[in-house]
């Protein structure tokens, strides 16, 4: 079997289960970048590790940080798997910071936001190590960690708590994120939020104000996970504010593939990198 063939199977396989992402972070081409640092601590508990990924050094000014959170539902994930995302962005020119964060059953709302917050404080006080700017950081995530990175940004509590000045942060990138799904139906949402005592205060949309920052949204016309009408709703709610957004729909694109459109092998199914990228650097330069 070709490697060509071998990382088709990979997809097709991460559609239909997003389980075997292991494999694919393993087999997958990757992008040229420098992972400058791997498992370093960003807080006391086991799960706070984070790794980073840096653009290739060169002479010049500093880059901006971007803060990578991937999905799965709040009770699954590793930044292992997502390490052809932190060489994507890097090679994007961005010093990209992939942190675990808590999951249930051991942790539920608010406890992964406030690990977010605690590993954006971390990018802020290392980004000059590794070439980066910590007053221009950009939020990015896919899936539930679409929604931990807009409501990081949004909700300005976490970062203010872990002491991250929140005009550091300077974009929002949210793929295929769940921003707004009141009433809590889905037993996945009911077991991580059910125990909050206001649940308005678990939608990033009840964040929104002028001061949010620019945000690039995307989703595919195909999600069944993550319905469409979360991203609409937000950048809605955004544009509503006067803030800047760019939303974007690819038509053929479903909840796993949009994050694989950031991969070297399913990049040309959607513009996603290209697009986000650009969006970002305008935003934070």
């Amino acid at each position: 079997m070709t490697r060509r063939l071998s990382l088709a199977a990979v997809g097709a396989a991460l559609t239909a289960a997003c389980a075997p992402l292991s494999m694919f972070a393993t087999f997958t081409p990757k992008d040229p970048a420098m992972r400058s640092a791997r498992n370093v601590a960003y807080g006391p508990a086991a799960h706070q590790r984070l790794d980073v990924y840096a653009p290739q050094r060169s002479a010049g000014q500093a880059t901006p940080v971007a803060v990578f959170f991937y999905g799965g539902s709040w009770d699954t994930g590793r930044r292992q798997d997502y390490s052809w995302v932190g060489q994507a962005l890097a090679s994007r020119g961005f010093v990209t910071v992939v942190p675990d964060y808590g999951l249930y059953p051991a942790v539920r709302y608010p406890g992964f936001l406030e690990d977010g917050a605690r590993a954006v404080r971390w990018a802020q006080d290392h980004a000059t190590a590794y070439g980066g700017d910590p007053g221009r950081i950009v939020l990015v995530g896919h899936s539930a960690g679409a929604y931990n990175a807009a409501m990081i940004a949004l909700d300005r509590r976490y970062l203010t708590a872990a002491g991250v000045n929140p005009r550091h942060i300077k974009a929002l990138a949210g793929l295929s994120g769940p921003y707004d799904f009141l009433p809590l139906t889905d037993p996945i949402a009911i077991r991580t939020f059910g125990e909050a005592t206001d649940l308005a205060q678990t939608q990033p949309t009840s964040f929104v104000t002028s001061d949010s920052p620019p945000a690039f949204l995307a989703t595919g016309d195909q999600d069944t996970i993550v319905f469409p009408r979360n991203t609409v709703k937000l950048a809605a709610k955004l544009r509503a504010a006067g803030v800047e957004v760019q939303e974007e729909h690819y038509p053929d694109i479903d909840h796993v593939r949009m994050v694989l459109a950031l991969s070297r092998p399913f990049r040309g199914r959607a513009p996603v990198l290209q697009q986000m990228s650009e969006f970002l650097h305008a935003h934070a330069g």
